[in-house]
């Protein structure tokens, strides 16, 4: 028997079919782009992620014997779909990178409060969630809001093309900024003063729900018999800390991916006031009746820029890719190969597109300081992940602060490939990091939540016990913590005054 899971990320699909022992027996990759129509705007033909989700399904099963035992559903948060009394579409997918409710999240947060809003859901306002934009909606578009009579999940709509319930399990609901950590329900208060109907919301339930099975249609689309078991799975950040092994108090992961996610388990939400000032995310796992609590920032989306502005002619200017199929990944790695020794001086901040955790600043961006006629591309990659480890040491102090402090943290993702990064991150940060075998977390934890659903494991802990394991570890270096202690101080102080004192939109310092 084996376990398919998918993942709807927010540029592609991948669904990873894995070997009960976890083993991956085959997986594949389906791209899409979003649509920018508008300034702040970013949406999509759902269409485009079930067309995904079937390519991805048809591909992995084409060659492989071994039968599906359940197919398990994950994606990024935030993203909404609204439909009407038919189950027709009444818009583009609205994603979770649309800042049009700006205003919307701001009037909310006024109207809630801050640290009302912040017990209830576990987030702070911001105008990627999903209510401020369905508010957004009603303002705008009243005659399309009106017609809705349901906003889904891209699980939800998925779901829902398979013709079964579209739910959403509690991860997700609780990206909407209006669902009770507490009560694992609706916040009345919130949709009340949001005008949002509670029946116009997807019927939340735990992570391991069993949607139902495929029926003769939908199975013949995705290319898997009838009958197939369709399990609820969650939102991708508590699916990948379980894919790396985080089931409750005392285990950290960090997904280096487009956007670094670190995360930390625990019993009970983190809703301390230390919590709130750093503005981190505290709200339902995947595990039964546990929690995470996150702190995230740019990362990977810069080493992507550099790569495009190097490479983008596609000559390799000098590198020397010895993979056809991921020439990005061999040119980042020669980069690597002629990085300077030491600090590289430079202060590079990553926030391209706006910071995260504190400020949570959507007019901030990157910035690059310390340049000289001598500078390298080497020397430019090296600074952005010295930029990058400095960015982690902040958010990992911050969930220290709140959550309790760890001297241990479980990565993974693409940038779990750099040795560099991993070393820097560790001196850094002044933990310990441990690289997981399987470098996809997302899907395995996706793939853990459908076996323990389908009976294949007992439960999560010996899922985790027979399936996730370490191959690697990197332990902080205090020489080269020395090393750059002058180099943390300045790009610290240079964040800040940045931040603080310079407009991005005008390009000059704030009176």
């Amino acid at each position: 028997m084996s376990l398919l899971a998918v993942d709807i990320g927010s540029s592609a699909c991948k669904a990873v079919l894995f070997a009960v022992g976890g083993e991956i027996l085959s997986q594949h990759t389906s791209a899409y782009t979003p649509e920018f129509p508008r300034p702040c705007f970013a949406e999509m033909d759902p269409e485009k992620f079930w067309h995904a989700v079937c390519a991805c399904c048809r591909a992995v099963v084409r060659e492989i014997i071994e039968p599906v035992q359940a197919l398990c559903l994950s994606s990024h948060g935030e993203t909404f779909v609204a439909l009407d009394g038919n189950g027709g579409l009444l818009s583009p997918a609205i994603l979770n990178q649309d800042s049009r409710a700006s205003l919307e999240a701001a009037w909310l947060e006024q109207k809630i409060g801050r640290k009302r809003l912040f017990q209830i859901t576990g987030l702070v306002a911001h105008p990627m969630y999903s209510i401020p934009k369905m508010m957004w909606l009603r303002r705008h578009r009243p005659e399309m809001f009106g017609s809705a009579t349901r906003f889904v999940t891209l699980v939800g709509y998925i779901l829902q093309r398979m013709e079964l319930p579209p739910h959403a399990d509690y991860s997700l609901a609780g990206r909407f900024l209006a669902f009770d950590i507490h009560k694992r329900a609706w916040s009345e208060e919130i949709l009340d003063a949001a005008g949002i109907k509670k029946d116009c919301l997807p019927l939340p339930v735990p992570a391991g729900t069993i949607a139902g099975k495929l029926d003769s249609r939908a199975a013949s689309e995705l290319g898997l018999p009838p009958g197939t078991l369709v399990v609820i799975g969650g939102h991708d950040q508590p699916c990948g800390a379980l894919g790396v092994g985080v089931i409750g108090c005392g285990r950290v992961s960090d997904s280096i991916g487009t956007y670094e996610c670190i995360l930390a388990g625990s019993d009970a939400p983190v809703l301390t006031d230390a919590a709130l000032a750093a503005s981190l995310n505290s709200y339902c796992h995947v595990v039964p009746d546990k929690f995470v609590t996150i702190a995230y920032f740019p990362s990977g989306i810069m080493l992507k820029w550099l790569h495009d502005l190097l490479y983008s002619d596609g000559s390799g200017q000098g590198a020397a890719p010895t993979t056809a199929d991921n020439i990005e990944a061999d040119h980042l790695a020669f980069l690597e190969a002629h990085a300077p020794e030491g600090p590289t001086g430079l202060r590079i901040t990553p926030h391209l597109i706006g910071t995260c955790n504190p400020e949570f600043n959507p007019h901030a961006r990157g910035v690059i300081a310390g340049l000289n006629p001598g500078s390298s591309r080497s020397q430019l990659y090296k600074g952005i992940l010295e930029g990058l480890a400095c960015e982690l040491a902040l958010v990992t102090e911050a969930l220290a602060e709140s959550a309790g402090d760890f001297q241990d943290i479980y990565v993974t993702g693409g940038g779990s490939r750099s040795a560099l990064g991993l070393r820097l991150r560790a001196a850094l940060t002044g933990r310990r990091l441990h690289v997981m075998g399987s470098a996809e977390a997302v899907c395995l934890g996706t793939a853990i939540v459908a076996g323990v659903a389908a009976g294949a494991y007992q439960d999560v802990a010996e899922a985790v016990a027979q399936v996730i394991h370490e191959v690697a570890s990197v332990s902080p270096s205090q020489e080269v913590a020395g090393l750059y202690a002058e180099q943390v101080k300045q790009y610290r102080a240079f964040r800040t005054d940045m931040i603080t004192h310079f407009d991005f939109a005008t390009h000059k310092e704030k009176p």
